[in-house]
């Protein structure tokens, strides 16, 4: 994989923190220790990535420490992408092959892909005042998507962000695999646990699960 990537993103969306982003200091300071262990890694908030036209959103926990916070495009670089992007492709929602790399030539059509919380938390794990923290940049980024109709959340924490940031409320709208919420603002969340490799591993999540929820996402599309 060519490691040398661009200081800044390639691209930038609406509701993308700045490189250096200050409001989480347990967060900063586990970003500058991997600057200095990782130089040649984006160590960054990952921006959204995807079609700015989707009506699809994909929103996902925080990036992975060899994964996203390594490439700096989601999902990319890690087991939890190899499912996503391959539901995605089976579903038309990418032109090109994903390669584990943000220089493989792959394109989201219809969809977008953001994340709960931008900045790679120690263990994998942000802490509530992080997401909520956070969050004001999911609420741009969602709001900037003007065919938005249906979000996917991956995983519990993802689920009660989007929630709150489509304004919804979160005792009308508890989590589980595969419930379809439609929030009073319009929008159509769908819940999936999170395609993480310990999940799938363990068989919590399938193929054949992971594939219904977008299934349903699309039938909510038209719905």
């Amino acid at each position: 994989m060519d490691t040398n990537f661009l200081p800044d993103p390639p691209l930038a969306y609406a509701g993308d923190p700045p490189r250096d982003c200050p409001r989480c200091p347990r967060l900063v300071e586990y970003r500058e220790a991997n600057r200095i262990a990782h130089p040649d890694w984006f160590n960054a908030p990952v921006p959204g990535w995807g079609d700015p036209e989707a009506w699809l959103c994909v929103a996902g926990l925080a990036p992975g420490v060899s994964g996203a916070n390594r490439t700096g495009r989601p999902f990319t670089g890690d087991g939890a992408g190899v499912l996503l992007y391959a539901t995605l492709a089976k579903f038309g929602l990418s032109e090109g092959e994903y390669g584990a790399d943000p220089a493989d030539g792959l394109r989201l059509t219809g969809a977008f892909i953001s994340n709960a919380a931008r900045c790679v938390p120690p263990a994998n794990r942000p802490t509530p005042e992080e997401v909520r923290t956070c969050r004001p940049f999911l609420e741009s980024q969602l709001a900037s998507l003007p065919n938005l109709k249906v979000v996917v959340a991956l995983g519990q924490i993802a689920h009660q962000s989007v929630v709150k940031a489509l304004g919804g409320k979160l005792p009308k709208h508890p989590f589980a695999h595969g419930a379809v919420h439609r929030l009073h603002t319009g929008y159509v969340m769908i819940d999936s646990y999170h395609c993480s490799r310990l999940n799938t591993n363990t068989g919590r999540l399938t193929t054949p699960m992971f594939e219904a929820v977008f299934e349903a996402a699309a039938a909510a599309r038209t719905a």
